[in-house]
């Protein structure tokens, strides 16, 4: 079998999978058809927007189907009509059994994590949150758990102790399209080996790494300065961690700020802060945790406004003029 033998559907919706499906198309595989999400309307007018995915399908002109339901009659004879040999899903839907069994050389989903490490809708955010020293990307052919079927391969990148799931996201999505192209090239070969992932957990349980809401995005500052550093890297540039504003230490919350961009502090800020306590030091703005230490807030984003420096941030609300008792909570 060949490259332009093999008759592919591609399932994707965001940018991720669009890095993919484009290396695919530039190596001259056969992708017979595209699926992705319907359109979405937002915004006040309730604009239209197509997704990433469907938007590199029509620029290549390739054959489109959008599902409201993926088990909808009409939807599943569209695609047994396209004859696939092979389905790969990247950041899309969960399949019914009806779809993902559908081609004879059966399903495979590219996911953002070392699988069975971080399995779910979000395992770039959730690793980094744990402050993870390394992640990847992993092959594996679908069955009827999530993220739970037998690996066919992956890829290990090391992640900085200040990098953020934006960067570690963009790494993560090029070498997944190196990969992808490198399983369908020994699917073609016919020499695949696959790995249950149930040999590769040892002594370390599989962990999950669910969809990610409002509540989660909230920042406790009673935590450790590493923890609190590593939860907002790990949601930046989106969604963003957040924090309740109170310009006194016991007073009612003004609003709510995004913080967007932390550092450790070196120790010869000499600031004693209590946890979520601010403070404007030279030309730098800092926050408390609950072990003592205290983290460089470098850019946050005030509600209804732009992204700022965390300094310019807290010169702006006149602490000491207005005799103020910032807190983050």
């Amino acid at each position: 079998m060949t490259k332009q033998d093999l008759r592919i559907v591609f399932f994707g919706t965001p940018d991720f999978a669009v890095e993919s499906l484009d290396a695919l198309i530039k190596g001259g595989y056969n992708v017979a058809a595209v699926v992705t999400m319907p359109d979405k309307a937002s915004g006040r007018g309730q604009k239209i927007n197509y997704s990433a995915v469907k938007k590199y399908a029509l620029e290549h002109e390739l054959p489109l189907l959008q599902p409201e339901r993926l088990k909808d009659e009409e939807f599943v004879s569209a695609l047994r009509a396209v004859k696939a040999d092979l389905f790969i899903v990247i950041a899309f839907r969960m399949l019914p059994e009806v779809v993902w069994t559908m081609p004879p050389l059966g399903t495979f989903n590219l996911h953002g994590s070392l699988l069975p490490l971080y399995r779910g809708a979000a395992p770039i955010n959730r690793a980094i949150m744990d402050g993870v020293s390394e992640t990847g990307v992993t092959t594996f052919f679908l069955k009827h758990d999530i993220d739970t079927g037998d690996i066919i391969s992956r890829t290990r990148i090391d992640v900085g102790p200040d990098e953020d799931a934006g960067s570690v996201h963009d790494r993560l999505m090029e070498i997944g399209a190196r990969l992808t192209v490198d399983t369908v090239e020994h699917i073609i070969k016919g020499d695949l080996k696959t790995t249950p992932q149930s040999e590769l957990c040892g002594d370390t349980e599989p962990t999950p790494a669910p969809k990610i809401f409002k509540e989660d995005c909230l920042t406790d500052w009673s935590r450790d300065a590493a923890a609190i550093h590593n939860h907002v890297r790990g949601l930046a540039p989106y969604p963003s961690a957040w924090s309740h504003l109170s310009l006194q230490a016991e007073g009612d919350d003004t609003g709510t700020v995004k913080i967007i961009k932390t550092a450790h502090a070196t120790a010869e800020t000499g600031l004693k802060l209590k946890p979520g306590e601010l403070a404007l030091c030279g030309k730098r703005a800092y926050a408390g945790t609950g072990d003592g230490k205290v983290l460089e807030l470098v850019t946050v984003q005030p509600a209804g406004k732009k992204p700022m420096g965390g300094a310019d941030f807290l010169r702006g609300l006149r602490i000491a003029e207005r005799g103020l008792s910032p807190h983050l909570k």
